[in-house]
This record gives C-alpha cells, sequence and structure tokens, in this order.
C-alpha cells in the first residue's frame, strides 16, 4: 500500500453522531467564532499606539504588557473550558463564548485607566479561552473530511486577524480606538442571538459519546505524538504572539519616510494576513491525504530564512518577506489540531485540546509580555533573530513525530500474523 493511499485511509474521519455535516448556517457561526477569537484578542495590538497617547504613555512599549493578562487567561483557561465542553456540552459553552466575548470587549470600550483596560482585556482572554478546545472539536465532529474543515476554520481565523487590524485602523482614524472595542462587541453579540437560536441542542455531552481516533497510535508513540504536538504548538504560538502583536509596529518602523498612513499601514497588514491565511487551506487539503510528519517539518524549515530576511530588511523587501514568513506561520497552525482529531477520541478531544493549549498558549503568553520591551531595549532586527532560532528549535523536536506509515504497516504485519497464527 503506497504512503498516499495509508494517509488516506487513515485520516478518514467518520462522523460520531451524524452522517452529514453541520448546516451551513451552523458551520458559518462556528467558524466566524473563530475570527471573532482571533480578531478581539489583537484590537488592543493594533490600537495600542493611539491608547498609550490618551493614557499619558511616552512609549506604546511600555503599555503593551498590561495586555498580557488576555493571553495567560487564553491559555490558563483552556483546560477548565475544555473539560466543560466535553462534561457539559459544546454547545453551551459556545453561548457562553459569544456573549462573554461581547461583554469584555464592550468594557475595555468603556476603560479610562491602563488598570482598567488590563483587567477588561484579561476577561476577553477567558472567554477567548474557550473557542478552541470546544468551538474547533464541535465543528469537526460531523466532518467526513477533518483536515479541510480546519484548514478553512483557519482561514476564518487569520481573517480575524486581519479585520483586526484592518478595521481597528480605520475606526480608530474615524471614530476613535473606543469605537474599536464597542462595533466588534455588537457583532459577537448577534452571532450569540444566532447561535441560541439556530443551533440544535445536544441530546447528549460528548464525553458519553462512543468513538474512536482515525488513528489507532501504541500508547507510547501516542504520548510521543502529543508530547511534540504540544512543544511544537508552543513554539508555533511564540512566532504567532511575536508576528500578529508586532507586526502593526514593524511596519511603522521600518516603513518610516514612506507610509506614514496608519490605515494605509493597517491595510498592508490586513493584506499580508488575508493572503497568508489561504495557507491554512492548502495544509488542510493535504492533510487528508498525506501524513503529518514530511508536510509539518517542510512548513516549519521554510520559515528559518524567511525570518533572517525579515531581520534586516527595509520598506518593500521587508515587506514581501514578512508575507512570505506569515504563509508559512499561518500554514503550521492546522497540525495540531488534525493531530488531535487523527489521534484521540471524540468524547475527550475538547478535554486533550484545553490541555494541550493550556501549556502552549500559557507559555506562549510570554511573548505579549516580553514584546515590548524586548524590542524597546533591541529592536526588530534581534526579535526575528531569535523567532528564526525558535523554529530551528520547533524544527527538531518535529523531526521526533511517529511515522503514519510505519505505525499502519506495523498494524498490518501484526493483523496478518495473528489471522496466520488463526
Amino acid at each position: 500500500m503506497s504512503q498516499k493511499s495509508n494517509a488516506q485511509a487513515l485520516g478518514s474521519q467518520k462522523a460520531s453522531d451524524s452522517t452529514s455535516d453541520w448546516p451551513l448556517s451552523i458551520r458559518l457561526l462556528l467558524n466566524l467564532g473563530h475570527a471573532i477569537d482571533h480578531m478581539f484578542l489583537l484590537i488592543f495590538a493594533a490600537a495600542v499606539g493611539v491608547i498609550a497617547v490618551e493614557f499619558q504613555y511616552d512609549h506604546w512599549e511600555d503599555l503593551m504588557p498590561y495586555g498580557v493578562g488576555a493571553f495567560v487567561m487564553f491559555g490558563l483557561c483552556a483546560m477548565p473550558a475544555g473539560r466543560l465542553g466535553d462534561l457539559w456540552g459544546r454547545r453551551q459553552m459556545m453561548l457562553v463564548f459569544f456573549f462573554g466575548m461581547a461583554g469584555a470587549t464592550l468594557l475595555a470600550a468603556m476603560s479610562s485607566s491602563s488598570v482598567q483596560i488590563a483587567i477588561s482585556l484579561t476577561l476577553v482572554g477567558v472567554f477567548a479561552s474557550i473557542y478552541h478546545p470546544v468551538g474547533i472539536p464541535m465543528l469537526v465532529q460531523r466532518s467526513l473530511r477533518p483536515g479541510m474543515t480546519i484548514g478553512i476554520n483557519g482561514l476564518w481565523g487569520n481573517m480575524g486577524v486581519a479585520v483586526a487590524a484592518l478595521l481597528t485602523g480605520f475606526l480608530v482614524k474615524w471614530f476613535g480606538w473606543r469605537a474599536a472595542f464597542a462595533v466588534p462587541a455588537l457583532l459577537s453579540f448577534i452571532c450569540g442571538v444566532l447561535f441560541l437560536v439556530l443551533c440544535p441542542k445536544e441530546t447528549e455531552p460528548p464525553s458519553k459519546r462512543a468513538s474512536k481516533a482515525s488513528v489507532q497510535l501504541p500508547r507510547k508513540l501516542l504520548a510521543r505524538a502529543l508530547l511534540v504536538m504540544t512543544i511544537a504548538s508552543a513554539s508555533g504560538n511564540l512566532l504567532y504572539n511575536f508576528t500578529t502583536n508586532g507586526n502593526g509596529q514593524l511596519l511603522i518602523e521600518r516603513f518610516e519616510g514612506i507610509i506614514d498612513d496608519p490605515a494605509v499601514l493597517g491595510t498592508l497588514l490586513a493584506i499580508v494576513y488575508a493572503i497568508a491565511a489561504f495557507a491554512q487551506v492548502v495544509v488542510g487539503k493535504l492533510l487528508d491525504r498525506f501524513e503529518v510528519k514530511p508536510l509539518f517539518v517542510g512548513i516549519v524549515l521554510s520559515q528559518i530564512p524567511l525570518l533572517l530576511l525579515i531581520s534586516y530588511a527595509e520598506g518593500w523587501l521587508m515587506y514581501a518577506a514578512l508575507l512570505a514568513a506569515m504563509v508559512f506561520i499561518f500554514g503550521a497552525i492546522p497540525f495540531t489540531d488534525v493531530m488531535i482529531v487523527r489521534y484521540v477520541d471524540d468524547r475527550m478531544r475538547s478535554r486533550v485540546a484545553g490541555i494541550r493549549f493550556t501549556i502552549s498558549l500559557g507559555f506562549s503568553a510570554l511573548a505579549v509580555w516580553a514584546l515590548g520591551p524586548f524590542v524597546k531595549s533591541s529592536g526588530f532586527s534581534n526579535l526575528f533573530l531569535l523567532m528564526a532560532l525558535i523554529s530551528l528549535c520547533t524544527l527538531s523536536v518535529v523531526s521526533l513525530l511517529p511515522s503514519e506509515r510505519k505505525v499502519a504497516s506495523m498494524r498490518l504485519n501484526m493483523d496478518d500474523q495473528a489471522v496466520g497464527a488463526d
């Protein structure tokens, strides 16, 4: 049997509770939830320069650490959110997500001090933590092509990143930074109402369903795969947080004297994210057909020279390198979610995803806290050199993933031996 056909057979995912996918309206709302999740977490980073002026800070870097609470809670609360998703229900948790994000973001819009906005952003992180361990398992639980489903979902998530840069830039320019929080809050509230009306109630929580993972790894290999997945996810999220929280200020610095309009710079950044987001669709489609390991290695390897180039480039050359680097940084995102779908039973996916997110996102939240002080003391050039080193470390970790083809061949030989013994 070929590597491709082996991976196809291993990667096919049977629906856990239905022979058909979710209705289009539910899929749209679940995908829009991913866009909301990432968009809301980055509004502050996109508007921090203007907020710093109003709060009487001399440098935006000094205000940036006040946003770290959002990313700390984004990771720490993922574990209890995943547990509640499996044991209580994913529909109920998604309602908490939509309405909670609306309320917390509205509080941020009403903040009048750095402490108040820090508390509001921390609450945003609490509710944002729900989506990944709950929304993604809910979306793929009926999917027959989980890789493609996750890829499209990732596209929506990173379109949220693009919209954060674009919409925040225009709202700040026309209506002020408070509108950049208040308008998205209204969007999340409307989505919550629609989800409440359109999504059917669950007949039982996921933990009571009977299901098996599509790829049955031996216990030791499963433990190794989950460890690699967690470490690679943590390092990947470091790159994600460094770039998505710092790219706006990077463009301001590297385009100084060329482009000074914040709306234009926001548009350029949105274009980067919009184009890079489509990488997840391509990667997701490939993951439905091929093994995880060789694809993951290729994606991470491609990041290193591009990050090195950004470290020294200026102007439009830097912009082109940034666009290419973000393609591969975003392209690495679907791997961990696809690995959970392939290797973990649906009845416990939210808990496994929650544990993984708590560890990886909790660790990578350090990037948000360290970004401002690091750039202030060492500059963006050294930041991107550090990111290239992180990618190199990720590459060494990903190389430890087990080969699905070898596992399939091993199981096939064992089955043949058992039949022969009979």
